[in-house]
């Protein structure tokens, strides 16, 4: 369930333009329904000050199990997919503001930087609160109650309703319903974006069909291989963990990229970063490193 909150609310100011842009209101509006989960999680009737407990002093532990759920989870929140995702969105964005070849796009005002600067952040604390509380939800509930095998998210909500009532049932169902919508978008078009930049082809969801049929052949083959993965019987609940886990093992040499790139003038300019953020780049880079390096020895 991670990997699927933090796209949508991190990436939704360019989502998609002109023709696609009654989708995009539509899914502006359907982020909302994330906050369902943060209302189950009152409504499970956690020991509150065991949470507060725990979340300021979280407990660590010297097992595969405990960091491949830390790598997963850092994972979910620094996703590879998403520097294809959100750097074809910004493109897209600008070409539907006029700036059509790649000189019309280069530097960026203050003006700009700022708002990019508010949504990124806006949509990271967002994320973040969400995947709290879905974590905080079945931590109180399903945990609490010995429930540690969940194979579909259908059975994560049924295995609620006896524990936390009728109504927290329902907002998580919700809130699954609206996640998964608003994610197969996210997760099909990353894979379409990084497929047609590595074959050099056109691709853009501002596209037609006819335009662009290679990008839009990946968003329907990646949309069917997921429905047969899931209908042949895979444990839908473990492909996404493991896929979570998968993104935290490769996401830090893309973050080393990033900072290496991020700091040197010949390329930003005056807009290289400042010491603070190359700082937390590389302790980023270290913690993730860090992290898959000891999940893959305690195995």
């Amino acid at each position: 369930m991670l990997p699927l909150i933090s796209a949508p609310l991190e990436h939704g100011r360019a989502l998609f333009q002109h023709g696609a842009g009654r989708l995009a209101r539509i899914f502006k509006w359907l982020t909302l329904v994330l906050f369902a989960y943060v209302m189950a999680a009152f409504l499970a009737h956690p020991d509150w000050h065991a949470v507060w407990r725990a979340t300021v002093i979280p407990q660590v532990e010297w097992s595969s199990g405990f960091l491949a759920t830390f790598v997963g989870i850092l994972g979910t929140t620094i996703s590879p997919y998403l520097f294809f995702w959100q750097a074809s969105q910004e493109v897209e964005h600008e070409r539907a503001q006029g700036r059509r070849t790649v000189a019309q796009r280069q530097g960026a005002t203050d003006t700009e930087l700022r708002e990019a600067r508010t949504d990124v952040l806006t949509g990271m604390v967002f994320s973040n609160v969400v995947m709290y509380f879905i974590i905080l939800t079945t931590a109180a509930t399903l945990h609490a109650h010995g429930q540690y095998v969940i194979t579909t998210a259908r059975e994560a909500a049924e295995a609620l309703r006896p524990l936390a009532g009728h109504g927290a049932y329902l907002l998580f169902t919700l809130g699954l319903i609206g996640t998964g919508m608003l994610t197969v978008p996210v997760l099909a078009g990353s894979a379409a974006y990084a497929v047609a930049e590595a074959q050099a082809w056109r691709g853009a969801l501002d596209d037609s069909l006819r335009l662009a049929p290679g990008f839009y052949a990946v968003i329907a083959v990646a949309m069917l291989i997921g429905l047969a993965l899931d209908y042949v019987g895979f444990n839908a609940v473990q492909m996404l963990f493991w896929s979570a886990v998968l993104n935290g093992v490769l996401a830090p040499p893309l973050i080393v990229l990033v900072v290496l790139l991020t700091s040197n003038p010949a390329i930003m300019g005056t807009r290289a970063s400042a010491p603070l953020l190359r700082a937390l780049g590389w302790a980023t880079a270290a913690i993730m490193t860090a992290a898959g390096i000891g999940m893959f020895v305690t195995m």
